[in-house]
């Protein structure tokens, strides 16, 4: 009897901790995703930019875009070496200290990066950053540095859908491939890929492409669709934008999960001289 509930217990040991890092990521990608988009508008508030998401943005990219990779998230299989961590306090947050401080610093350059490929739509338009700090003063104390340009086509109707676009677009890039590297807590992208959980792949090709089909909705004589979502289509020239300000959250994320299996090792080792 007792080589049976030894047994039942080396059976249920990993499965438990499978969904014990299961509901870690999943709690760490939602709150990372809702600090990187609270860092967004809290930025742009006190630079005293325009939003560079509208209210319809932000339900747009929680209910649609977080919600699947986040549920895929669940359905982790368990790490390689996941027997080999010791056992967790019964006391010890989800969240601990040191997940809050990293999904933090994620969450700013989230931030960063959806109001600065925002910001640097306006400066390749000629609007320097005192200017668009005043952008509700165009016209009364600054007019648009190139003359064809009227502060209506800056800051109104498609002027302002572009760079909102942009933005949005960047957000939604950010927050697929920081589910992608979220397979594993700690462990890097490279030795435990997104391909070990189909349906997280599933998961983030589904709301990528519903945020295409509303981006390019007017191409396909669907121009309701993208207008009432407030989005337009973005060129080659765009998506380079969107790439090279959405990209670098995989080093971010490379370089803290670095950190964290830093800090693991060193916990490891205190315990053991313990």
């Amino acid at each position: 009897r007792l080589s049976q509930k030894m047994l039942k217990y080396v059976l249920c040991l990993p499965e438990g901790r499978c969904i014990y890092a299961n509901m870690q990521a999943f709690i760490c990608f939602l709150i990372s995703c809702n600090i990187g988009e609270i860092c967004a508008i809290l930025l742009a508030t006190l630079s005293g930019v325009p939003e560079p998401l509208t209210a319809m943005h932000l339900l747009w990219v929680n209910l649609v875009t977080d919600g699947p990779p986040a549920t895929a998230l669940g359905f982790n299989p368990p790490v390689p070496d996941l027997m080999k961590q010791p056992p967790r306090p019964s006391d010890e947050p989800i969240m601990t200290p040191w997940l809050i401080t990293r999904y933090c610093l994620t969450g700013l350059y989230v931030g960063i990066a959806t109001v600065g490929v925002f910001v640097e739509h306006y400066l390749s338009m000629g609007v320097s950053l005192k200017q668009l700090s005043s952008w509700g003063k165009c016209g009364e104390f600054w007019n648009p540095s190139n003359p064809d340009l009227s502060c209506d086509d800056l800051f109104t109707g498609h002027g302002r859908i572009l760079p909102q676009t942009l933005s949005l677009t960047t957000l939604v890039c950010m927050e697929m491939l920081k589910a992608l590297a979220a397979v594993s807590v700690d462990n890097s992208l490279f030795s435990v890929g997104p391909h070990k959980n189909p349906l997280l792949v599933l998961g983030v090709t589904i709301p990528m492409l519903l945020h295409l089909a509303v981006v390019y909705g007017s191409k396909f004589g669907l121009r309701g669709l993208s207008e009432s979502f407030g989005m337009t289509p973005l060129s080659k020239k765009n998506w380079i934008a969107v790439l090279k300000w959405s990209a670098p959250v995989l080093l971010v994320e490379e370089v803290l999960k670095a950190i964290g299996r830093r800090l693991n090792a060193k916990q490891k080792l205190k315990e053991k001289t313990k």
